[in-house]
């Protein structure tokens, strides 16, 4: 099993006191490098882009009871220099990177190359860089950075063209990353049917406002552009790893088709799901990434770890279920403005919640011992000393608690994956 942190850098707090943006930058650091220390694998941060905070006063804001910044890694090529700096054996990755927004799929592919340049001038260099890319989750920075609806019918079934563009912009991405010299022309136009809405009539409508070719509706490209090349080359390209952040299978099978690519899941994702996921990438993965394995999926998941000698084991296990019920229900109020006790408890009991050894049955329980996880300790929190506690508590102590095949935390030196 392969073990991995990940680090929203947000700047939010249950309690509502809010820290500078550089306490959580410096936090991020330290974390990062104890993460390091530990023996973990790769540190997988979130990307944002503007203040989430002022979109609250937009006219139609996509997160209003969100208090502070959900996230400060503006420009993850940036951050990976700082993390590669000061550190000596772990690998990082974006989780994810918007790659609509901010300049569209060229920019952030020639932002990638421009980071594998500098990496890979050291012909000892090992660490990978680990590129999860897609669309961007929230609406409001595709819309700042000019990707909007250009027609009443791309206004009327926004969703689905969303989607388009965001194929389209992970195919641009994936190919310039390829090292391909490419134009838009060698994308293919995206074409809607009804198999992409829920509702007959919405389809219907927008079949007969858009420009149909039989019974598919043509989305014209969001990007037009002649042949053209990312530089610097990569000359090492066993340095970067691409994992899409989409859950579209035709999608996932397309990017495949030009290069090695992965896939993020959710630990809260139904097993059905995941085992399919599994199978259908043993068989589209391309070939030069050699055969599928699970770790190439890595999965996230909370940890409320409580280890404290001072109290007993209920104790403890009592405190962790405390304070990932207390976070949890204060991020759905901030993400979403309602509180819903049975989602807060469904994702609690979808975490990792108690004791060392309750961990370390939980993980044996619920994950494949070949499973990848990213494990989510700063979440809506700020006690980076509290967090890097919890760290070491999860490699000190529940790690030697797993039974084998899971194993002891690797060392990316030598890790061949």
């Amino acid at each position: 099993m392969r073990f991995d942190i990940f680090c929203s850098l947000t700047q939010a707090q249950p309690g509502g006191v809010l820290p500078p943006h550089a306490t959580v930058l410096r936090n991020f650091l330290e974390q990062a490098q104890v993460a390091d220390r530990l023996g973990f694998g790769t540190v997988w941060v979130a990307g944002s882009h503007f203040s989430s905070e002022l979109q609250r006063a937009h006219r139609r804001p996509v997160i209003p009871h969100w208090r502070g910044e959900i996230g400060l890694n503006t420009d993850f090529c940036q951050l990976a220099g700082q993390v590669l700096a000061r550190t000596q054996r772990i690998e990082v990755g974006s989780a994810i990177m918007n790659i609509v927004g901010q300049g569209g799929p060229l920019a952030a592919a020639e932002r990638v190359a421009a980071l594998l340049g500098w990496h890979g001038l050291d012909p000892a260099e090992r660490r990978r860089i680990r590129v999860g890319f897609a669309g961007g989750r929230f609406d409001y920075v595709s819309r700042l950075s000019g990707v909007l609806p250009r027609t009443g019918w791309e206004r009327e079934a926004w969703p689905q063209v969303r989607s388009a563009v965001a194929a389209e912009a992970a195919e641009i991405f994936v190919r310039l990353l390829a090292g391909e010299a490419l134009a838009s022309d060698d994308v293919p136009e995206a074409q809607l049917g009804p198999e992409h809405f829920d509702d007959p009539d919405t389809y219907r409508r927008t079949r007969k406002a858009g420009a149909p070719a039989g019974d598919r509706i043509v989305v014209p490209r969001r990007w037009e552009f002649e042949a053209v090349r990312a530089v610097p080359e990569i000359a090492r390209p066993d340095l970067l790893e691409l994992v899409t952040g989409s859950q579209d299978p035709t999608l996932q099978a397309r990017l495949n088709r030009f290069r090695p690519v992965k896939v993020f899941n959710l630990s809260i994702t139904p097993a059905a799901v995941i085992e399919a996921t599994h199978a259908r990438m043993h068989r589209m993965y391309h070939p030069a990434g050699g055969p599928w394995r699970r770790g190439y999926m890595p999965r996230t998941v909370f940890v409320f770890l409580q280890d404290d000698p001072g109290r007993s084991a209920g104790g403890n296990r009592a405190a962790a279920r405390e304070d990932a019920e207390m976070r949890l229900a204060a991020y759905w109020r901030a993400l979403e403005g309602t509180l819903d006790p049975a989602r807060i408890a469904s994702a609690a009991d979808n975490a990792l919640v108690g004791t060392a050894a309750d961990i370390a049955e939980q993980i044996a329980g619920r994950f494949h011992p070949e499973d990848r996880l990213m494990l989510w300790f700063d979440f809506f929190t700020h006690d980076s000393r509290r967090v890097c506690e919890q760290m070491e508590s999860f490699m000190t102590a529940v790690v030697p608690r797993l039974p084998q095949p899971y194993g002891s935390p690797y060392d990316c030196r030598a890790h061949t994956e």
